[in-house]
């Protein structure tokens, strides 16, 4: 993307909606998880580039791997308290 000092606003907002939706898709991540940073910025990508319609279908194997990940370690967490 080549992106100018006037898109800041835009980009920020954008960030900020993918990270929130995809927290709400694959679970409670930080952006300290490489793999959901990396769904983060390629979700804002596909939505700065008005192609949003196309990630969750080109993406959706990490997704679900995320999910199930989160899943799977919460239940591990459960059963050890």
């Amino acid at each position: 993307m080549h992106l100018g000092d006037f898109e800041d606003d835009n980009l920020k907002s954008i960030l900020s909606a993918s990270y929130e939706d995809l927290k709400e898709t694959c679970g409670n991540y930080t952006l300290e998880d490489e793999t959901f940073k990396e769904l983060v910025f390629e979700r804002s990508r596909y939505v700065y580039n008005d192609a949003l319609e196309y990630f969750e279908e080109n993406f959706l194997t990490r997704i679900n791997t995320l999910s199930i990940r989160k899943v799977l370690g919460e239940s591990d967490s459960d059963e050890t308290e």
